[in-house]
Parts: structure tokens; sequence; C-alpha cells
């Protein structure tokens, strides 16, 4: 099942039958032909944020999706810049 995608729904259940007892990791991994890392990687993930965990593909969770925004903002306004500073530039050259 190599580059098989789960929804945040399908993982948090197999989480919860991890967390709750009713599972071990080998048996799941074995049941759903994945790794076992990756399972225990699941369960890592939804005990540091229960309610955030796996946010999905292209879903960032709310903190990563404000830094990437900044980090867009920042990038804009760096351009900017660069742009002003040639144009002053451009009209110091041309005012003489």
């Amino acid at each position: 099942m190599k580059g098989k995608r789960f929804d945040s729904e399908f993982k948090k259940d197999i989480v919860k039958l991890y967390i709750n007892g009713e599972r071990t990791c080998p048996s799941l991994a074995e049941e759903l032909g994945l790794h076992e890392n990756t399972i225990y990687k699941w369960i890592q993930q939804y005990k540091e944020n229960p309610e955030q965990a796996f946010p999905g593909s292209g879903n960032l969770k709310p903190d990563a999706d404000e830094l990437r925004k900044a980090q867009r903002k920042i990038k804009e306004l760096e351009n900017e810049v660069a742009i002003l500073k040639q144009a002053a530039v451009y009209f110091a050259k041309n005012s003489k």
C-alpha cells in the first residue's frame, strides 16, 4: 500500500484502537499493509494535538498556515522594497 493516502478520520480511528488497548500496533500494521512506524507516527501526531492531528493533504495546521502566509507577505514586501530601491536609483540618476 505504498503511497496510499488515508483520511484524518480513518487515522484517528486506528490510533484510538491502539490507545484504547483494543489492538496492537503490529497487528494494525499487518492488517493495513503498513509499516509499524507509520502507525507509531500517527499515534505521536495524535498525542501531540488530538484536535488538529492529521489536517489533510494541502491543509496545514492553523499555526503552519499563518507562518506560510507571513512568509509569503515578507517575500512580497522584500520584492516591493527592491523595486523601490531600483526606482530611487533610476530617478536619482535622471534628476541630475
